[in-house]
């Protein structure tokens, strides 16, 4: 009984659902508050190191399963091998 741990319910940073999740083992992204960014993310989708003020004011926030596994597919996909296509063989005239 002692190494059962508490279920919290919250909300997905990402798609906003309501989802219960054990505080010790569910998904987090350290976010920057003030420019609604995952830290060290810039606007334009590149990372860079974060300053120390952004690092102070940032704060964990929760992702559920569904958008973890969500992200690993559209990654799976973006590096996937490219599609090879034959090449057609040319008519002799």
């Amino acid at each position: 009984m002692a190494d059962d741990q508490i279920t919290t319910i919250g909300k997905c940073h990402v798609c906003k659902r309501a989802f219960g999740f054990t505080p010790a083992t569910v998904m987090t992204v350290m976010m920057d508050p003030g420019t609604g960014l995952p830290l060290g993310m810039t606007v334009a989708g590149t990372f860079r190191e974060p300053t120390p003020e952004a690092v102070a004011r940032s704060v964990e926030e929760h992702i559920c399963p569904a958008c973890v596994d969500r992200a690993k597919e559209l990654h799976k996909s973006m590096n996937a091998a490219p599609v090879q296509f034959d090449t057609w063989p040319r008519s002799t005239p």
